[in-house]
Protein backbone atom coordinates (compact mmCIF):
# COMPACT_ATOMS: atom_id res chain seq x y z
CA UNK A 1 0.00 0.00 0.00
CA UNK A 2 1.38 3.38 -0.97
CA UNK A 3 -0.68 5.87 1.01
CA UNK A 4 1.09 9.09 1.94
CA UNK A 5 -1.67 9.98 4.40
CA UNK A 6 -1.38 6.65 6.24
CA UNK A 7 2.42 6.81 6.24
CA UNK A 8 2.33 10.30 7.75
CA UNK A 9 -0.38 9.76 10.35
CA UNK A 10 1.00 6.38 11.44
CA UNK A 11 4.08 8.18 12.76
CA UNK A 12 1.78 9.84 15.28
CA UNK A 13 -0.46 6.84 15.88
CA UNK A 14 2.31 4.38 16.81
CA UNK A 15 3.72 6.19 19.87
CA UNK A 16 0.24 7.14 21.06
CA UNK A 17 -0.98 3.53 20.73
CA UNK A 18 2.06 2.15 22.57
CA UNK A 19 1.70 4.60 25.46
CA UNK A 20 -2.03 3.97 25.72
CA UNK A 21 -1.49 0.19 25.60
CA UNK A 22 0.92 0.37 28.53
CA UNK A 23 -1.59 2.48 30.44
CA UNK A 24 -4.34 -0.10 29.80
CA UNK A 25 -1.96 -2.94 30.76
CA UNK A 26 -1.06 -1.34 34.08
CA UNK A 27 -4.63 -0.27 34.84
CA UNK A 28 -6.09 -3.66 34.06
CA UNK A 29 -5.17 -5.71 37.08
CA UNK A 30 -7.38 -3.52 39.29
CA UNK A 31 -10.00 -2.36 36.78
CA UNK A 32 -11.24 -3.39 33.31
CA UNK A 33 -8.46 -3.76 30.81
CA UNK A 34 -5.23 -5.64 31.14
CA UNK A 35 -2.89 -7.66 29.02
CA UNK A 36 -5.23 -8.75 26.26
CA UNK A 37 -6.70 -5.40 25.29
CA UNK A 38 -3.39 -3.64 25.93
CA UNK A 39 -1.66 -6.08 23.60
CA UNK A 40 -4.30 -5.55 20.93
CA UNK A 41 -3.87 -1.78 21.14
CA UNK A 42 -0.08 -2.07 20.81
CA UNK A 43 -0.35 -4.55 17.93
CA UNK A 44 -2.87 -2.33 16.14
CA UNK A 45 -0.51 0.64 16.42
CA UNK A 46 2.37 -1.40 15.05
CA UNK A 47 0.15 -2.77 12.25
CA UNK A 48 -0.98 0.72 11.21
CA UNK A 49 2.67 1.74 11.09
CA UNK A 50 3.86 -1.37 9.19
CA UNK A 51 1.11 -1.90 6.60
CA UNK A 52 1.93 1.10 4.38
CA UNK A 53 5.68 0.48 4.71
CA UNK A 54 5.82 -3.29 4.09
CA UNK A 55 7.34 -6.35 5.70
CA UNK A 56 10.95 -5.17 5.56
CA UNK A 57 10.05 -2.12 7.63
CA UNK A 58 8.22 -4.29 10.15
CA UNK A 59 11.15 -6.68 10.53
CA UNK A 60 13.65 -3.84 10.87
CA UNK A 61 11.45 -2.08 13.47
CA UNK A 62 11.17 -5.14 15.71
CA UNK A 63 14.02 -5.83 18.12
CA UNK A 64 12.68 -9.30 18.95
CA UNK A 65 11.08 -11.81 16.58
CA UNK A 66 7.30 -12.10 17.26
CA UNK A 67 7.45 -15.83 18.02
CA UNK A 68 10.00 -15.06 20.75
CA UNK A 69 7.45 -12.67 22.28
CA UNK A 70 4.88 -15.48 22.29
CA UNK A 71 7.27 -17.83 24.08
CA UNK A 72 8.31 -15.22 26.63
CA UNK A 73 4.68 -14.35 27.30
CA UNK A 74 3.67 -17.96 27.88
CA UNK A 75 6.66 -18.40 30.18
CA UNK A 76 5.69 -15.32 32.22
CA UNK A 77 2.09 -16.44 32.47
CA UNK A 78 3.08 -19.89 33.72
CA UNK A 79 5.67 -18.48 36.14
CA UNK A 80 3.05 -16.16 37.63
CA UNK A 81 1.19 -19.21 38.91
CA UNK A 82 4.12 -20.83 40.66
CA UNK A 83 4.13 -18.67 43.84
CA UNK A 84 0.60 -19.82 44.64
CA UNK A 85 1.64 -23.48 44.27
CA UNK A 86 4.55 -22.90 46.64
CA UNK A 87 2.06 -21.60 49.21
CA UNK A 88 -0.21 -24.64 48.73
CA UNK A 89 -2.96 -22.63 47.05
CA UNK A 90 -4.65 -23.25 43.68
CA UNK A 91 -2.58 -22.46 40.58
CA UNK A 92 -2.78 -18.79 39.50
CA UNK A 93 -4.15 -17.58 42.85
CA UNK A 94 -3.05 -13.96 43.07
CA UNK A 95 -0.15 -13.29 45.44
CA UNK A 96 1.15 -9.97 46.78
CA UNK A 97 4.83 -10.48 47.69
CA UNK A 98 5.14 -6.85 48.82
CA UNK A 99 1.76 -5.59 50.11
CA UNK A 100 2.92 -1.96 50.09
CA UNK A 101 3.60 -2.10 46.32
CA UNK A 102 0.84 -2.48 43.71
CA UNK A 103 2.76 -5.29 41.97
CA UNK A 104 1.60 -8.86 42.32
CA UNK A 105 1.44 -12.02 40.28
CA UNK A 106 -1.59 -10.72 38.39
CA UNK A 107 0.52 -8.02 36.76
CA UNK A 108 3.10 -10.64 35.73
CA UNK A 109 0.30 -12.75 34.22
CA UNK A 110 -1.12 -9.70 32.39
CA UNK A 111 2.34 -8.88 31.04
CA UNK A 112 2.60 -12.43 29.72
CA UNK A 113 -0.78 -12.15 28.00
CA UNK A 114 0.28 -8.74 26.61
CA UNK A 115 3.39 -10.27 25.02
CA UNK A 116 1.50 -13.30 23.64
CA UNK A 117 -1.12 -11.09 21.98
CA UNK A 118 1.46 -8.75 20.44
CA UNK A 119 3.56 -11.68 19.23
CA UNK A 120 0.56 -13.48 17.76
CA UNK A 121 -0.76 -10.48 15.86
CA UNK A 122 2.71 -9.54 14.58
CA UNK A 123 3.38 -13.12 13.45
CA UNK A 124 0.16 -13.06 11.45
CA UNK A 125 0.98 -9.58 10.11
CA UNK A 126 4.48 -10.56 9.01
CA UNK A 127 3.11 -13.52 7.02
CA UNK A 128 0.36 -11.33 5.55
CA UNK A 129 2.82 -8.64 4.47
CA UNK A 130 5.11 -11.28 2.98
CA UNK A 131 2.36 -12.34 0.56
CA UNK A 132 1.28 -8.82 -0.43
Amino acid sequence: MNSIILQTTSRLILPAALIFSIYVLLRGHNEPGGGFIGGLIAAAGIAVHAIPRGRTSLVSMLRVWPKTLIGAGILLAVLSGLPSLLLAEPFLTHQWPFPSLPVGTTLVFDLGVYLVVIGSVLTFLSYYLEEH
